[in-house]
């Protein structure tokens, strides 16, 4: 592998190629950029994320089929006054209603005949306090986002026209008239539009974020230029290539999964530039010639480069596996810019440090001993040395292998006492309680909520096939605790064995109570069914609407969890022994990197829940911060250890170990800082699903940085001694032997 390097740095590094391939870079993005589309033109607005054989998305097929009215897809006008809705208010709705009969806007498909109603019928409507009332405006169930929100516009001027902005925009706290936009067409545009402008506040964001940080820790302008240019690049490559790949069909990309990979290519992308400019740096320090120290960067620290890549890479991939949409959308998008990423950190990187040279450290310039002299004599003064390198980080690796015991159990103490939160944790998967409060959907759904019996906000819809056998629901179903109404049995338009109970729960179908109570009206149906003598009658009943939605989006995402977990394991584990060539030290890597997960779950729930006040955490959070946590806290481990693996080559094992923890300390710390910020940066975005993943990714890597890496790691490993290597071939080796001279080391 050292060899292979060594001729890779001869190929990208020299005087001759590195403007080459530069420029092979550049022409790559201007032909991928001109023949493809980028990823963001090929955002999908499909909601749908369970499979299309679960029990609720069948059932919304059914009722599509068999109950339809042709009306369209519904946007809810939530109209609302605190101390009651006025008969001038009812007016000016029939009013607003009677213009759009007349003028329809954009996509509109049906309106009911509001401005025929008399007003007394539309009070009669309203909730039961007077205070709220809903009146529904269809639109073409083909139409697109963007078609949608135009329409939106379109209508948001009708009603300006006619009432004033202020019923659009005053706080719903007001004793005004308001109107808020809800439903499944408010909900669509407004998630849309959500993770539109996320893009561009979470792309400046972090570029500042990044550059700040590497101002802070290397205090060079060029040097916290560099990483960026190369991450850039990069992603000039990636965009089209996904955008491609969209277009095609192979892939599904959508907002939430294009934000986060903004954040990751340019976090963990400025974590592989810095692994080898912090290299460099070190080397420029020993070796005057400026191409030899850059051959000598690539070659120490390219394969922990690629192999660290390499396992975030088949990591993310693991998500692939997922049936739940969400996740099986993150796959190929993060995995691809993974993978450029590090093709770029060992090709784009060393070229643009090959040109730049020495002049990238500006102000603090690292030049060898013999360089300090020369400059000395020519400039007759003495120059300032720069201070040993790694002190700090040689003190902790020696307070380490001094009472590695004592941090085991301080560290495991401190990790498994956060850990023990993660049980107490609680999860929703409801799509409006990841949006900002003040959002026009969300506060129109809590008007329904305030002024409405709960269950009316998202009915269950029971559809039984009877196979002409006589089927009675009623009257078990309302014997049920949680259930308030049960209309009357629909037949099909279609099918007329197939029949519809809609039924109202009486507590807020959106709450843990309400999802678990799916089974228990499912086995209602089909004990149902089974008495009348339909065999197998569990496949003639399916449950639709909100409520059985989320249950089987939890079903499907704990599924998803069983599978990915243990594949993500076995692959990190393989990969692991197959780079190392210990079983040991695979196991204890895996393991610190599980507590540090846990612990972080632990603290992130502490700081959410406790100290901001979040009831409930989105659920597809634990899958997505475990693939992340793990694919990329084993990098730092990675990182770590293949400096302890080649310096126990050469020297005892307590040495090996305090040198590699001085020698990665300052580079993984400052890459673990970055990227934390760059991770951090999603928690001031207004989606409480990002907010929730961006604050528990910034603790995880936090805790990996500061505690597994530099303390965890090292004890454990020098508990286990020469034990840790087996059984590969460095378990033999005691502290008095060497398999090879320092010299064929360096080598």
């Amino acid at each position: 592998m050292i060899k292979l390097l060594k001729k890779w740095g001869d190929i990208v590094a020299n005087s001759k190629t590195r403007w080459v391939t530069i420029f092979i870079w550049i022409l790559l993005i201007g032909i991928f950029s001109f023949i493809w589309p980028q990823v963001n033109d090929r955002e999908t607005s499909d909601t749908q994320l369970l499979p299309d054989d679960t029990m609720s998305v069948e059932a919304s097929k059914i009722s599509n089929k068999e109950f339809s009215n042709d009306a369209g897809t519904p946007l809810l006008l939530v109209w609302h006054r605190n101390e009651g809705l006025r008969d001038s208010d009812y007016e000016m709705i029939q009013t607003l209603y009677k213009d759009l009969d007349a003028a329809p806007v954009d996509k509109q498909t049906f309106i009911p005949p509001f401005q025929d109603v008399p007003v007394a019928a539309m009070a009669g409507s309203a909730s039961e306090d007077g205070a709220a009332l809903i009146t529904p405006v269809f639109f073409n169930g083909d139409a697109s986002t963007e078609e949608l929100q135009a329409a939106l516009e379109q209508l948001e001027m009708k009603i300006t026209e006619q009432f004033g902005s202020e019923v659009l925009e005053n706080d719903i706290e007001d004793a005004s008239l308001h109107v808020r936009f809800s439903g499944p067409v408010g909900i669509q545009t407004d998630a849309v539009a959500l993770f539109s402008n996320a893009d561009i506040t979470l792309l400046i964001a972090t570029v500042l974020i990044v550059f700040i940080l590497l101002i802070l820790l290397y205090r060079s302008p060029i040097l916290a230029i560099i990483p960026l240019i190369a991450v850039g690049i990069a992603y000039g490559i990636i965009s089209p290539l996904l955008g491609f790949l969209a277009d095609k069909g192979w892939i599904v990309v959508d907002g939430q999964a294009i934000s986060i990979m903004t954040v990751l290519l340019f976090g963990a992308g400025t974590d592989y530039c810095l692994f080898l400019i912090s290299r460099y740096r070190d080397e420029l320090r020993q070796e005057k010639d400026k191409h030899a120290a850059l051959k000598r960067a690539i070659s120490g620290t390219g394969g922990a480069i690629m192999m660290s890549s390499m396992t975030t890479v088949l990591g993310l991939l693991s998500l692939g596996l997922a049936y739940y949409a969400s996740y099986d959308r993150f796959a190929i998008p993060f995995s691809l810019s993974i993978f450029i990423m590090g093709i770029a950190a060992l090709t784009l990187l060393p070229a643009i440090l090959a040109i730049l040279g020495r002049f990238a450290f500006i102000p603090f310039i690292p030049r060898p001993e013999e360089m300090i002299q020369e400059m000395e004599k020519k400039k007759g003064k003495e120059m300032r040395r720069p201070k040993p390198s790694h002190r700090f980080g040689k003190k902790i690796g020696a307070f380490v292998t001094e009472k590695p015991w004592a941090i085991i159990i301080v560290s495991m103490i401190l990790l498994g006492a956060l850990a023990a939160f993660v049980p107490k944790m609680q999860f929703t998967y409801a799509l409006l309680d990841s949006f900002p409060e003040d959002m026009a959907s969300r506060e129109g759904y809590t008007i329904i909520e305030d002024h409405y019996p709960p269950g009316e906000i998202a009915p269950v819809s029971i559809i039984v096939d009877t196979n002409g056998e006589e089927v009675s629901l009623k009257e078990e179903l309302e014997e049920h605790p949680y259930v308030e109404v049960v209309a009357d049995p629909v037949e099909g338009s279609v099918t007329k064995d197939i029949q519809e109970w809609q039924v109202t729960l009486s507590i807020d179908p959106y709450s843990t109570e309400a999802v678990e109570s799916i089974p228990e009206l499912q086995s209602i149906a089909t004990n149902a069914l089974s008495d009348t003598g339909v065999s197998n009658a569990e496949d003639f009943v399916w449950l639709g609407g909100e409520t059985a939605t989320l249950y089987d989006t939890d079903q499907v995402t704990s599924r998803d969890q069983a599978l990915i977990i243990p594949v993500l394991l076995l692959i990190i584990a393989i990969l692991l022994v197959v780079f190392l060539r210990s079983i040991v030290a695979m196991v204890y890597l895996l393991a610190t990197v599980i507590i540090s997960y846990a612990s972080a779950l632990g603290l992130g729930w502490i700081v959410l829940h406790h100290i901001f006040g979040v009831a409930e955490i989105q659920g597809l959070i634990p899958l997505y911060s475990f693939v992340f946590l793990v694919a990329l806290g084993i990098d730092y481990n990675i990182f770590l250890v293949s400096s302890l693996w080649s310096k126990r080559k050469i020297m005892p094992l307590k040495q090996a170990i305090t040198e590699s923890v001085g020698e990665t300390g300052s580079v993984i710390s400052s890459a673990g800082l970055i990227l934390a910020g760059t991770f951090s940066v999603l928690a001031v975005l207004p989606l409480q699903v990002l907010v929730h993943f961006g604050t528990i990714m910034a603790i995880g890597i936090m805790i990996d940085t500061f505690i597994v890496r530099p303390l965890l790691v090292p004890a454990i490993t020098t508990v286990l001694g020469r034990y840790a290597f087996w059984p590969g071939k460095l378990w033999k080796l005691r502290d008095d032997e060497s398999y090879k001279t320092k010299s064929d080391s360096k080598e």
